[in-house]
């Protein structure tokens, strides 16, 4: 058959060395912002987070580069539950479920609207270099639907 004819495969996404989790590509800016300068080195120009809160791999490169939590300080936001999970403005799950308690959406909206606004860096301050909102309104979301207790 001719070769014209043959897709090439898409390039397959690179997955945590520990958990399998698919990782999300981070650029350089992200990596420079969340490492000291002896972590980076670790790792290639760009690399992946994995997402999965039980792993202990923060980040990971296609040349077995990887960075775990030891390197962190503080909580990791999206792996850790204490971590405020907005990185840019510090909303806390606790503040979302105090929302929900008080039947409001006040405070997740607010952190919302500055998420999606020019004053947000997620860039630089989120671990996985990516807006929080989706992670915001889908823990809103889930909160809400458990039953009450």
């Amino acid at each position: 058959m001719n070769k014209a004819f043959i897709r090439e495969p898409d390039e397959m996404a690179s997955r945590c060395p520990k958990c399998q989790s698919l990782g999300h590509p981070v650029g350089p800016q992200t990596l420079n912002a969340q490492l000291i300068a002896e972590v980076r080195r670790n790792l290639g120009e760009t690399a992946c987070f994995c997402p999965d809160g039980r792993c202990d791999v923060v980040y990971f490169d296609d040349f077995s580069g990887i960075v775990t939590r030891a390197s962190f300080s503080k909580p990791i936001s999206i792996k850790d539950f204490d971590a405020p999970i907005c990185s840019c403005f510090g909303l806390c799950r606790d503040e979302i479920d105090e929302d929900i308690a008080e039947g409001t959406v006040v405070r997740t909206k607010a952190a919302i609207l500055k998420a999606q606004s020019n004053e947000a860096r997620c860039t630089t301050r989120a671990p996985n270099g990516r807006s929080c909102v989706a992670e915001v309104q889908g823990y809103f979301l889930k909160c809400k639907q458990r039953p009450a207790g």
